[in-house]
């Protein structure tokens, strides 16, 4: 996954694409779909303004202004936005140095069930990428 600001929402989508079963998506369609997935968590921030309005670092309005652009980069709130938009369980995993075993730092969207999680690699120093099966 490039790391051009819109990783986590590439990544997202590509793990939710294979794990569909489909091809992973070209890296014009894949641009296209991080845009609209983007778009689409943003409008569940607001909708659900009230419940995370708080944990955010910015005032909400200036958050919002900055999460439309697609080289802003996306965190934990828009993981958590993401699993509602799609409907589907996100596991974040991050590699441990000294073992290098996968560890799950965060799970989103438990409602939505435990398993086909849709599996993301976060680096640690803002990138992630897709994760082809639950490891």
């Amino acid at each position: 996954i490039p790391g051009d600001g819109s990783c986590l929402f590439r990544a997202v989508v590509q793990g939710s694409c294979l794990l569909k079963g489909m091809l992973t998506p070209s890296e014009s369609l894949q641009k296209k779909l991080a845009d609209e997935l983007r778009d689409k968590v943003v409008d569940e921030l607001i909708k659900r303004r009230k419940d995370t309005e708080w944990y955010l670092k910015d005032k909400f309005d200036r958050y919002i202004c900055q999460m439309r652009k697609s080289y802003v980069w996306g965190g934990e709130p828009e993981l958590l936005m993401a699993s509602h938009v799609l409907k589907m369980p996100i596991t974040v995993y991050m590699l441990e140095k000294k073992s290098s075993n996968l560890k799950i730092i965060a799970e989103y969207g438990q409602e939505y069930g435990t398993q086909n999680s849709i599996c993301v690699l976060y680096h640690g120093y803002g990138h992630y990428d897709a994760l082809k099966s639950n490891p």
